[in-house]
């Protein structure tokens, strides 16, 4: 009998183990984001926020850090500064012979040291934004004229710089616990949490938007419909695949016939998944978020040109997530070893030569559907965001957000099926094993 369903998990204790310890470190998660920074007025930041209810770049942050903006609590730089520092190390991997071999050469030993540099840069990082986010709020004020910084200075600087990177790195180590002790990626499990966690509070605004007659019955069933059909969209292109036929040729080993079996080589039209976007978000809400933080009149250009629905930033969004399309493709997907492998089981493509003929036929499909991928995640992260800044929404809830959301609960959905299918395999072949013996 096939294991499926919730009643399941009653047979396999280490799936629950693995489930609670999720659970119980997202949980871990969701109370630092209400511990606040020390020295700031709760009131008068409360007020601040606000009056920029309807600045989008402060909305974007603010869902990633998963609303701990603004209240500014210990984990108000999220996990974006550790997603930064992956994204540099993977850049410079390309780049750099040292880390190339690394990655390749030594294995786990490789991996391990290159997680390690990615720890130093989300300190490094966490630094400069977390220096730059206290001396911007010595200069906040509420629209009533209230100081945000109880007691300005140094002092105020160096216990929010330690603090902040403080709760930035145990979010990494919680991270990299629930990845370890539990189920899915745990980065991306932190984003999906802090997205979700937004939900209830846009449901809120929008209803009291529709109280107050800000906003009519029409435009709440528009934008609702166009929530939908993303949705549908996303998971109906988080399913496609193009499959490369590959046949296996009849070898004789003994007595016995093997192979003769026709199977194929799914490719996803999304490889990369949810990474761009985040990559994306991450690489552009950096100095938009510095900028923001300062008076500086040329800080504050850039800010107004990084705003989340401007052409400007909406172009470069859609330039840096193609990017990250094919570069993050091109990390995870080997198609020179998979064509050796294909050719090492006696399978071949038909009409195509194994070897080199191969792996560039492989590598020409997934260039093209990677293109068509990169399309379609940027039409779901900037087409949504018009709509809603044109009927100013209270909460960025957009494409972005739905495409980390859906992505991330398939991949989990997904990764507990393959667990119960393991077990249930790993049951059979100890069945087999035991009648076996008694033969």
């Amino acid at each position: 009998m096939a294991l499926s369903g919730v009643e399941n998990l009653a047979r396999l204790p280490e799936l629950k183990k693995r489930l609670f310890w999720t659970f119980i470190l997202l949980a871990v998660y969701r109370i630092g984001i209400h511990i606040p920074v020390p020295g700031v007025d709760a009131a008068a930041l409360a007020d601040f926020f606000a009056s920029m209810q309807n600045n989008t770049l402060f909305g974007l942050f603010d869902m990633f850090s998963g609303g701990g903006l603004k209240s500014l609590s210990i984990l108000a730089l999220g996990i974006m500064p550790y997603i930064s520092a992956s994204i540099i190390l993977q850049l410079l991997t390309v780049v750099s012979p040292e880390l190339k071999r690394l990655s390749k050469e030594e294995g786990a030993e490789g991996r391990k040291k290159i997680t390690q540099y990615t720890r130093y840069g989300t300190v490094l990082i966490t630094l400069i934004q977390g220096f730059g986010i206290a001396v911007g709020l010595e200069h906040m004020k509420s629209p009533t004229g209230a100081a945000v910084v109880l007691s300005a200075g140094w002092a105020f600087r160096f216990v929010t710089v330690i603090t902040l990177t403080t709760g930035t790195i145990f979010l990494m180590w919680l991270g990299e616990q629930m990845t370890e002790r539990g189920i899915g990626n745990g980065i991306s499990l932190i984003i999906f949490a802090g997205i979700v966690a937004g939900l209830p509070a846009g449901v809120i605004n929008t209803v009291r938007l529709m109280t107050s007659g800000e906003m009519t019955l029409f435009i709440l069933l528009l934008i609702l419909a166009v929530m939908i059909a993303v949705l549908a969209f996303i998971v109906f292109m988080e399913r496609g695949q193009r499959r490369i036929p590959i046949h296996y040729a009849k070898r004789q080993m003994g007595r016995r016939m093997f192979g003769g079996q026709t199977t194929h080589l799914p490719l996803r039209v999304n490889t990369a998944g949810v990474i761009p976007p985040i990559f994306a978000s991450s690489l552009l809400l950096f100095p938009a978020t510095l900028a923001n933080f300062s008076n500086v009149d040329w800080l504050q250009r850039i800010s107004g040109y990084l705003d989340p629905g401007s052409i400007v930033y909406n172009l470069l969004y859609v330039g840096v997530i193609v990017f990250f399309c094919y570069f993050y493709t091109a990390i995870i997907f080997d198609p020179k070893g998979i064509s050796e492998n294909i050719q090492k089981q006696g399978g071949f493509i038909p009409g195509i030569r194994p070897g080199a003929k191969t792996r560039e036929y492989i590598d020409r499909v997934l260039t093209r559907i990677t293109l068509w991928g990169s399309m379609y995640v940027s039409a779901i992260c900037v087409l949504p965001m018009f709509l809603i800044r044109q009927f100013n929404v209270p909460f960025y809830y957009g494409g972005t957000a739905l495409l980390i959301v859906v992505g991330v609960a398939m991949d989990f959905m997904g990764q507990i099926e393959s667990y119960l299918i393991s077990r249930q395999y790993e049951g059979l072949m100890g069945k087999a094993g035991k009648l076996k013996g008694r033969r």
